[in-house]
């Protein structure tokens, strides 16, 4: 993966604000102004070179097969009680994260800086480069692999992609890709129920809809 720090366009720089997101102060500080905030311990720095290259789209759901609730914020800031659930028992001491959780709803929970190594991918292989976690920003989706995620998931996942690819764009539309495919008979997350079509059709609107208020904000900067 490269080494060399990318060139940013004019608006990038001068802190264009999409869906709720100033460009450059995410790539600062890998804070989504758009995301509750719920700091999970689990991440540590990246590697020394590393870029920030790979987008990889997960599922979860505590207890399995159920959504709401406070537990996997209790999972990824280790505070799952065992008690509560049987399944909880078997992953309690488990010491996981991701960078981002999008709830049913479409709701945003962040739990690391994108800009630090979430621990979310495990033992895995992109294009022959080992170990994900290193260069790559992991979202889960509130779900599971045979049940249909929602509408205002999909539009939540679109537009943050788009803002991610606009902050980090060595994370090319190809570099989006799911838990299944970086650890193969490992993890099927986000599985079967995933379109993956009807993703990549609203990730491409999001991103001309960035790429428009890009010009318009330019061609305004210009005439002030």
């Amino acid at each position: 993966m490269p080494l060399s720090t990318p060139d940013y366009s004019a608006a990038e720089q001068s802190g264009l604000a999409v869906y709720g997101e100033d460009i450059e102060a995410l790539r600062q500080t890998g804070r989504l102004a758009s995301a509750r905030w719920c700091c999970s311990p689990n991440y540590g720095p990246r590697p020394e070179g590393a870029v920030i290259s790979l987008l990889v789209v997960h599922s979860i759901s505590l207890p399995p097969g159920q959504f709401g609730g406070p537990y996997i914020e209790d999972f990824f800031t280790n505070s799952l009680n065992p008690a509560e659930h049987p399944y909880f028992s078997t992953i309690a001491d488990m010491r996981v994260s991701a960078h981002v959780l999008i709830r049913r709803d479409g709701a945003k929970v962040q739990f690391v800086s994108l800009l630090d190594r979430a621990w979310h991918a495990g033992r895995s292989c992109f294009q022959g480069v080992d170990e994900c976690n290193d260069f790559s920003i992991g979202i889960e989706l509130e779900g599971v692999d045979d049940i249909p995620y929602t509408a205002e998931q999909y539009r939540s996942l679109a537009e943050l992609s788009a803002v991610i690819v606009s902050a980090w764009p060595d994370i090319t539309n190809d570099r989006i890709t799911g838990h299944c495919d970086i650890a193969p008979g490992r993890k099927t997350d986000p599985g079967p129920a995933f379109d993956w079509h009807d993703f990549r059709t609203s990730l491409q609107a999001a991103q001309s809809d960035i790429n428009r208020k890009e010009l318009t904000y330019l061609a305004q900067k210009g005439t002030s």
